[in-house]
Formats: C-alpha cells, sequence, structure tokens
C-alpha cells in the first residue's frame, strides 16, 4: 500500500501488465544487465551471509531462501543505501515507505505458501518498491499488486519490467477494496496492519485460500486466516511492527 513495511518484532486469467511470457513458477528471470550491472555489494558472498542469517534465525524454506538469494534487492533501493541492501534491515525508500526487513520478507512468503507452494493467483496489498512482489512472482503463477501511493506504483511497474518480472498486474488503488474483477484468490498478503482483518479481502479469497497479514494497533501479530466451507480459521504467529493500513489511494 506504499506503507513502511514491518520490522520483526522478534473466464481467463487477464495477461498481466508487464507482457505475454510470465516467468515460470520457481523460476529466475534472466536479468536486464545493463540495469543490473556494477555495484560490489551484489557479491554473491554477500547475498549469502544474509541467507545464512535468515537460516539461523528460523526461516525452513530453501526453496525461498534461493531465490531470495537471487534476487538483486540492491536494485529496489536508491544508490546511496545499496551498501546497506543485504542487511536484515527495513530501508527508505522515499514518500516516507519503506523496504521490508528480508526476514520479515521470508517469513510472510513461508506462512503465504504452506498447504501450496506454488499457488495460481495472488493478491499482494502494498506493492512499495515491487520486492516482495519479485519474490512472489518467481513462487506463483500470477500475481495482482495493489499500491495506494501511484508514484511509487510505476517506479515499481518499471522496475520489474526491467528487470524481467511479467507475470504481475498492477492497480492503483485502496487496499481496503482489495481487485474484486479478478478474484478469487488463492493467497493474500497484506503489508500493512489493519485493526481487523478488512472484509471485502477476506470476501476475495477462493475456499481453501489463505491470506497472511499484520493486525492490531500498538501490538501487532502476524496473522494467518484461512476460508473454509464453514467460515474462517485464524492463526496467530509473531509479533511484527508495521505502520497501520490506511484507505483511500494519492498520486
Amino acid at each position: 500500500m506504499g506503507v513502511h513495511h514491518a520490522a520483526a518484532h522478534r473466464h481467463d486469467l487477464p495477461q498481466p501488465d508487464g507482457g505475454n511470457h510470465p516467468v515460470g513458477v520457481g523460476s529466475v528471470p534472466a536479468l536486464n544487465t545493463s540495469f543490473t550491472r556494477g555495484v560490489g555489494m551484489t557479491s554473491m558472498r554477500t547475498r549469502r551471509r544474509l541467507i545464512d542469517r535468515l537460516r539461523s534465525h528460523g526461516i525452513d524454506s530453501e526453496r525461498i531462501l534461493g531465490i531470495m538469494e537471487a534476487t538483486p534487492r540492491h536494485l529496489f533501493i536508491g544508490e546511496a543505501l545499496a551498501h546497506k541492501a543485504y542487511e536484515d534491515t527495513a530501508l527508505p525508500i522515499g514518500y516516507n515507505q519503506t523496504i521490508s526487513q528480508p526476514w520479515v520478507v521470508a517469513r510472510m512468503t513461508e506462512l503465504l505458501l504452506e498447504h501450496d507452494e506454488s499457488p495460481k493467483k495472488v493478491l499482494e496489498v502494498g506493492t512499495g518498491c515491487g520486492y516482495q512482489t519479485a519474490i512472489l512472482s518467481q513462487l506463483c503463477r500470477w500475481i495482482f499488486t495493489i499500491e495506494r501511493i501511484g508514484a511509487l506504483l510505476e517506479q515499481a511497474r518499471e522496475r520489474m519490467q526491467r528487470l524481467g518480472y511479467h507475470n504481475v498486474s498492477f492497480l492503483h488503488g485502496d487496499g481496503f477494496e482489495g481487485w474484486e474483477s479478478n478474484s478469487p484468490f488463492d493467497r493474500i498478503l497484506v503489508a500493512a496492519a489493519p485493526g481487523e482483518p478488512p472484509p471485502r479481502l477476506l470476501d476475495q479469497l477462493s475456499l481453501g485460500g489463505r491470506m497472511v497479514l499484520p493486525v492490531g494497533g500498538g501490538h501487532q501479530y502476524l496473522r494467518v486466516i484461512t476460508r473454509t466451507a464453514n467460515g474462517y480459521q485464524e492463526e496467530q504467529r509473531e509479533a511484527v511492527r508495521f505502520v497501520p493500513m490506511l484507505r483511500g489511494q494519492q498520486e
């Protein structure tokens, strides 16, 4: 939603905007080398140190860790902070927003993909700089992502296209409303904290679908919600810190 992302407290599918060649599930796109060259901190040794840290802090999915190692996080932030790209910390991306802490990205992705490692349709609420979007796009068939700040959305769209992630559709809109015209979704990931799970998002989950989101005010926890034939099952997980989920949109 164009929000500060968390730091851990310890018919046929429409064609995505990016083009006609979706990235295969579990694959890493061939990156545009004119866009990615430079920056010494892109070394695999630097990335592996981050991955080793995530693994030591409880991230178990080697598939997710492998994709995070291969994804150039430094290209989702400004050059002035590129030397911090592979630290396990949130970083500013402009518009008073941040790129999420890698541990939070990994943990929310891990929770999202429990019991279904390759969901077909995923809704992301809060595109931000597009880093979480890029991770999801390599794990899922189609990503539909909503951002409330128009300028951030356009930057993310351009970045994703230049890097070769083409199975993503973008919407400038209010995350509380979801994306009804493309629902239902197998998975929904929300990158801001509402007081309670938004009803419109719950309605857009498919039967058996799962949503992962932070919930609360001063004390927030990740919540995992699964839609069943009899309603919704909820589980509370780790404590986190996210900014409040905001209604509306801005340019």
